[in-house]
């Protein structure tokens, strides 16, 4: 037997959303600016652009009455408002009918009516006694077949309308139908009479129940449609595709509330549905909407089809449909959410991860290389594949590479040649491919000319909407002053492009602008306050969030204008919070951050909108200092760190949150409070941070992973200090270390063992970089550092990517060096020499970062050149960052200490080897 197997995985690809670090949602991955919904004819909302669900459905459902209430709204003169009409129709009882009927009625609606209601329209209420009895059994049996699809949570006792009496129910419909006078309700129960021949496959009787009992009514309302949908499903049952498809159309055409499922049955009933549609078009109506068809099922290039559809009616609806998709499409080109420049120059970044093994240093290189901007679009692209494939089943930059904030002289040549993709909203000229720009030339053309032709207001905010895409922001804001409307929905996304027009083309934001946006705009900037219902945690649960809006797009524009002008600091506070520094604590975007936080006088927008994103740190001076004296630390400058330390005694903690889950609040987020004897980003330093490892497991509690050097000569370092105190001694230690013995020596070494066990590669690691432990973070990459600062255009993606200062490895080997030459004992000049190699590695674990990888993936030999180039590089490791261990290997290969860490690094036991 043939099945179509769809696994619920596959399925789930489709109608599940994930965040970015997985599957993503694409309708969550631009700026929807152009309001798809403005369209007049409701109807078409599911029509609207969309790749993550089957149809649009980012719309309130009741937009679209259902035309079976309005039809019972009109029978019933309008005595009814429609959701009474909706109450009657589809929730009051068979039951609550009858006692009407009797004139006993006990529903609040019917009693509201009166017993005089059933008198006055004694056929309609029987027809909805009879309508009620037969509802629960109108489904169609499940028959297996060759070609059936599995369905998932099928119900097969689920009665249905072979559970009735068969005979029976059709001669009583068929007396009620002889015996009914209002021409409406008497072909409401043809509908029964056809619909329970269709679901009862009785497929060859639906089709003669549909001549005798409808097509004589010669009504053509909602009831006919209600009626030609169940023909045309019996038809298909009876394999006559083409009627069946046509007669869907029919319905699609005539149904509002019924283009879905019309649409579905269509693509079910015929593979070449839409073009044999067009075939039997004869009227301009039908041939417009089977153009409309056409063109939402191949919508590749849509304008060919528009101007067709242009050429029949350039005021038809559907054409604004096709208009809106076309301009969404463009709007995913030009108004993405993030830009992805982790790694903006093509080369590797390797990442030292945890290592649970005895090896070498080189065991612990990762192999993973950061996502490239051409990797994430790519990813995007195959989504977009498998959503289109599902769709066919069922129906700015800175100049200053340096980082020094120095902007002013950015040209916008120097944007132009940025190889990567530049923001829309750059004051610069963005990079796209030229098939994305002609689309849009071309859709802009047919919209100026559609707008002279179309009584509609809607074409003259198409096109002062693309001409915004196109930059052109005088024109678009010319366009919109002219549009004269009284449609609400209209007004709104005229008001909406007005202020985009304003903000997007300002070159420079000074406080003169920044006081105009709080006058005149303070709603795009100002958040609102959102209360929790804590008596329904769920209902207010989104895994995403709220999708993009025109506020988020405005404050991305802000913060790249900000950045472009060299005021990083308030570029980084529109998009993150002051605390989300310690997550890549590079020197100069603090400097700036801290210029902002000491600006005096600082504007409405800035006091408003920015600075309030510095309430996440409780003690900012302290912030600050400890940032800085981390910085002087990792360059060696204990004094100067000292300084900074002095005056950040009363830092609180790295600021780190704690979630926690309530029944009654839900998610419950509270800052992390720090133990007296916790390491706290200040606190609590233990005293192995100057010992060395004896394996490299980062997990490991540090006495597993660390030993002691022995500090009975220094009886200053204790066994626990903050960092103020660490600088105490380290100042101790140097003035030690200037003698000429074996203490001196000893405090040289024990000073290189700081500076590498707070490297990238030393289980302290994260001492000095404001982290609270030494798990795998951005922090821990060795990262491309040699062109400054990934962040291109703004700060938003901070928390994607990774960029601090690299170490510098020569300042330990330095204090090696120092203590190698004083120490005469020969055990300790091993282990010094040992210390020396891991940190010479670490020098080519930078060089091995930076190093240019030009081999295309692509490439039919790619495997064989990559393994050249990593034969290239290994040599290169082996003649110019092997020197420690060859000096190792030559001068003390019969120490006990060579010997024992032959036994627990297998890399440096295969150099010793060789």
């Amino acid at each position: 037997m043939k099945k179509y197997i769809l696994s619920l995985a596959v399925v789930s690809l489709f109608y599940t959303k994930s965040d970015a670090c997985a599957w993503s949602d694409p309708d969550y991955e631009y700026f929807n600016l152009f309001t798809q919904s403005i369209i007049k004819d409701k109807s078409y909302l599911p029509f609207l652009h969309t790749y993550s669900t089957r149809f649009y459905g980012n719309y309130n459902p009741s937009l679209i009455p259902d035309d079976n209430i309005e039809a019972w709204k009109k029978y019933f003169n309008n005595q009814l408002s429609y959701a009474e009409a909706q109450n009657l129709v589809y929730k009051i009882s068979m039951n609550d009918l009858n006692a009407l009927k009797n004139g006993t009625p006990t529903n609040s609606l019917l009693q509201k009516l009166g017993t005089g209601f059933y008198q006055k329209y004694k056929e309609g209420i029987d027809y909805l006694i009879e309508a009620k009895y037969l509802e629960p059994y109108m489904s169609i049996n499940y028959v297996e077949t060759e070609n059936s699809f599995y369905s998932y949570g099928r119900d097969e006792n689920k009665e249905n309308a072979t559970s009735l009496d068969y005979n029976k129910n059709i001669a009583a419909l068929t007396s009620l139908y002889n015996a009914t006078r209002n021409p409406e309700i008497k072909q409401r129960y043809g509908y029964q009479l056809v619909r329970l021949n269709h679901y009862t496959r009785n497929y060859d009787a639906a089709l003669q129940a549909f001549k005798t009992y409808i097509e004589p009514v010669k009504l053509k309302g909602t009831v006919y449609y209600m009626a030609l949908d169940q023909l045309a499903g019996a038809q298909r049952g009876l394999e006559m595709n083409g009627d069946a498809n046509w007669n869907f159309f029919q319905v699609f055409m005539n149904r509002k509330d019924k283009k879905e499922s019309a649409f579905v049955s269509m693509k079910l009933s015929d593979t070449a549905s839409f073009s044999n549609i067009m075939k039997r078009a004869n009227t301009n109506e039908e041939k417009n909407m089977a153009y409309f068809l056409l063109g939402y099922e191949d919508f590749n290039n849509p304008i060919p089809i528009m101007e067709k559809m242009f050429d029949i009616n350039p005021d038809s609806e559907i054409l604004k449909v096709m208009a809106v998709r076309s301009i969404n499409e463009l709007e995913r080109s030009y108004l993405p959410t993030y830009y992805y420049t982790s790694d903006a120059y093509g080369r590797v970044s390797v990442y030292r991860g945890n290592t649970e093994t005895k090896d070498s240093k080189d065991t612990a290189t990762d192999k993973t290389t950061p996502e490239t901007k051409e990797v994430k679009e790519e990813k995007v692209s195959f989504w977009q594949k498998i959503v289109r494939f599902f769709k066919n089943l069922f129906g700015g930059s800175k100049s200053d590479a340096s980082g020094n904030g120095n902007k002013a002289d950015q040209s916008d040549d120097e944007l132009l040649n940025n190889p990567n993709r530049i923001p829309f909203y750059t004051t610069g000229y963005g990079g796209y491919d030229d098939n994305t720009k002609d689309y849009l030339d071309a859709l802009e053309k047919f919209t100026s000319k559609t707008k002279e032709k179309s009584k509609d207001e809607y074409w003259q905010i198409a096109d002062a909407y693309l001409k915004f895409l196109k930059k052109d922001y005088k024109e678009s804001t010319e366009i919109l002053n002219e549009i004269k409307t009284t449609n609400p929905e209209y007004l709104e996304e005229i008001k909406r492009m007005k202020v985009l027009n304003d903000i997007v083309s300002q070159p420079k934001v000074d406080a003169a602008f920044e006081d105009h946006l709080m006058k005149d705009y303070a709603e795009y900037f100002v958040e609102k306050e959102v209360k929790k219902d804590t008596a329904n945690v769920n209902s207010e649960y989104d895994y995403y969030g709220d999708a993009p809006s025109t506020a988020d797009f405005l404050k991305d524009v802000m913060a790249n204008r900000y950045l472009l002008q060299g005021e990083d600091g308030k570029s980084f506070l529109m998009n993150n919070e002051l605390s989300d520094l310690q997550y890549n604590p590079n020197s100069t975007l603090v400097k700036s951050v801290e210029d902002f936080y000491r600006k005096p006088n600082k504007t409405q927008f800035e006091q408003q909108i920015i600075a309030k994103n510095m309430k996440s740190v409780t003690n900012i001076e302290a912030f600050f200092n400890t940032i800085y004296g981390d910085r002087a630390m990792r360059l060696a400058d204990f004094e100067k760190a000292k300084s900074y330390y002095e005056k950040a005694q009363q830092f609180g903690g790295v600021p780190r949150e704690n979630y926690d889950w309530t029944e009654k609040e839900g998610q419950v987020v509270t800052p992390k409070k720090y133990t007296s004897t916790e390491y706290n980003g200040f606190n609590n330093i233990p005293g192995l941070i100057f010992g060395h490892n004896v394996w490299e497991s980062y997990q490991s509690p540090d006495a597993e992973s660390m030993k002691s050097e022995g500090y009975t000569e220094f009886p200053f370092i204790k066994d626990k200090m903050n960092k103020l105190e660490l600088t105490n001694i380290l100042i101790q230690l140097k003035k030690i270390g200037n003698g000429n013995d074996e203490k001196a020596a000893r405090a040289n070494q024990l000073i290189g063992n700081l500076l590498y066990n707070t490297s990238i590669l030393g289980y302290y690691r994260h001492v000095f970089v404001m982290d609270i432990d030494n798990s795998n973070g951005g922090k821990y990459y060795f990262w491309n550092n040699d062109k400054g600062n990934p962040y291109k255009y703004y700060y938003k993606n901070f928390l994607d990517t990774s960029y601090i200062e690299p170490d510098n490895f020569d300042l330990a080997i330095n204090y090696y060096q120092k203590a190698l030459k004083l120490s005469t004992n020969k055990e300790e000049k091993a282990r010094i020499l040992f210390q020396m190699a891991s940190a010479e590695q670490g020098k080519y674990y930078q060089y091995e970062a930076k190093a240019p990888r030009d081999i295309d993936y692509s490439d039919p030999k790619w495997s064989e050149k990559e393994d050249v180039r990593q034969k290239q590089m290994d040599d290169l490791k082996n003649q110019k960052y092997r020197t420690y261990f060859a000096q190792l290997k030559n001068q003390y290969s019969d120490a006990e200490t060579t010997k024992s860490l032959m036994g627990s690094c297998s890399y440096f036991s295969y150099f010793m080897k060789r």
